[in-house]
């Protein structure tokens, strides 16, 4: 029973992607044409600065700040899955050299001042496989689970690509989906993606360093590939143009999801309809409200993610133990799904209330880990410290959905709080008595935003007259209208 829909919104300049299951928004996703994130692409890089204390190389591929390649992302040695847990790696510095040319691949998005993340073992994806040129290995998608399937996968694609233990041309991973697929469909995947490696090798002969070799697919195209699934009932665009693109791509690549597509034909924008937008607003607030009363209050920086947990006007349980973990308890699938829906990655750190009884403890982290196997991004979860907090990680690879809609507040840089008005007004105080001693001005003329003047003339005019008289000069007010309220200019007249 299909359990899941997709909406696409398309714009020449921005697509948006929600991803609805059950009737909730579970995912967000979003690509602007001018900030088209970078994961998949394939570049020409040149290494400009290698690094052995740090085992890193930066390499310019064109951007505007130089990518990062680590040496555990070099494909020099052998493949990471025969590799020994406690095997040393080649030092980096014995690999590449300045003004050395490579093809590498975009693993990681620049995040914040972090540039790019850099890999030499290239992958590129396709319906059914993921080709490594580098590799030798066949590997399963452990999503396929029955280990005779397998095995028969395995020895399928062992005869469809010749591999008989010597290197002949690349090794690849099934996806989830080749689970049913046949040999002219897996042949067909073959074929294609053995093409585009060989087309990235002769651009790369051609171009120069800086270049772009390979792009990765667009959003709308990656979601046919990745996030159509068989629990998709339907993926309405509302695009006649890129639905037809759409088709056509489906058609040749993934014609098991070209049934899905539907056209949207409404006059009301799509994502109006379902509620969308509102769904964006809420993802972007600091507090999540839940049914039973309770709120999360989630809290992003730059090294952690926290997740408070309160139990607000909820009082409907018989017994206070009982309210606090059905709280809780709604809370944990809150939290997952509030990571899915703002793709926040790093660590998170998630503040339950605390519970008493060790086997409510172990339900509400049962709850957290069975709404969090739903995630296409790879989590792992802690148990209760000794503080009663549960700490976890979730894979980032792009920007969360606040840092890529919002930007830090010029007012208060981010910091969600700023001066009171009468802080303001002392250290204008402060600041007139400093220039005092330095100068010798006819007049000092303070400029500041409204409320700070008014307060200076109402209840802090004692103390201004006081430093008046003090330092022998009059002190002028002028207020600025577009002055924040912790701006203020003080002019020696």
């Amino acid at each position: 029973m299909p359990t899941q829909d997709i909406l696409i919104n398309w714009a020449p300049q921005e697509t948006r992607v929600a991803v609805v299951e059950n009737g909730a928004v579970q995912e967000l996703h979003i690509e602007r044409t001018l900030e088209r994130g970078l994961v998949g692409n394939v570049y020409l890089g040149k290494v400009v600065r290698v690094l052995p204390g740090m085992q890193s190389a930066f390499v310019d591929i064109g951007l505007e700040r130089a990518a990062f390649l680590h040496v555990a992302d070099l494909h020099g040695g052998p493949p990471k899955h025969e590799l020994r847990p406690d095997a040393p790696l080649v030092p980096i510095e014995r690999q590449v050299f300045e003004g050395q040319t490579l093809t590498v691949q975009v693993i990681k998005d620049a995040i914040g001042t972090k540039g790019a993340r850099l890999s030499t073992q290239v992958s590129i994806a396709g319906r059914m496989l993921v080709y490594l040129p580098h590799d030798k290995h066949i590997g399963i998608s452990q999503k396929i689970g029955s280990l005779e399937l397998r095995e028969q996968l395995r020895a399928r694609m062992q005869a469809l690509t010749g591999q008989d233990g010597k290197d002949n041309g690349g090794g690849f991973i099934l996806r989830t989906n080749a689970e049913e697929a046949s040999d002219a469909e897996l042949a067909e995947d073959i074929a294609y993606l053995r093409r585009a490696w060989a087309l990235i090798r002769e651009r790369a002969q051609q171009r120069p360093p800086g270049s772009l070799l390979h792009q990765d697919l667009s959003l709308a195209e990656r979601v046919l590939r990745d996030l159509a699934n068989d629990a998709t009932g339907t993926i309405r665009i509302d695009s006649k143009l890129q639905c037809d693109a759409l088709k056509a791509f489906g058609d040749t690549y993934m014609p098991g999801t070209v049934a899905k597509l539907e056209h949207y034909k409404g006059e009301r924008p799509i994502f109006d309809l379902f509620g969308i937008e509102e769904e964006i607003v809420r993802a972007l607030a600091r507090r999540v409200d839940l049914k039973s009363g309770g709120y999360l209050i989630i809290d992003q920086t730059e090294a952690l993610t926290t997740v408070d947990v309160n139990t607000g006007g909820f009082v409907g349980a018989r017994n206070f133990d009982d309210t606090i973990f059905k709280t809780n308890l709604e809370a944990a699938g809150a939290i997952a799904r509030q990571l899915r829906l703002r793709n926040l990655g790093g660590i998170i750190i998630a503040d339950f209330i605390d519970m008493t009884r060790a086997e409510h403890q172990e339900a509400v982290l049962a709850e957290l880990r069975k709404q969090l196997a739903r995630d296409r991004t790879r989590t792992t979860v802690s148990g209760f410290t000794q503080l009663g907090l549960v700490e976890m990680t979730r894979k980032r690879t792009r920007e969360s959905l606040a840092h890529m809609l919002c930007e830090p507040c010029p007012t208060c840089q981010g910091r969600g709080q700023v001066k009171t008005a009468r802080s303001v007004c002392y250290d204008i105080l402060r600041e007139i008595l400093r220039e005092a001693r330095q100068f010798a001005p006819k007049e000092f003329r303070v400029i500041a935003s409204a409320a700070v003047v008014e307060m200076l003339l109402d209840e802090e005019s004692v103390h201004l007259a006081g430093l008046s008289e003090f330092i022998g000069r009059p002190i002028s007010l002028s207020a600025e209208p577009t002055m924040n309220p912790e701006q203020y200019d003080i002019v020696l007249m």
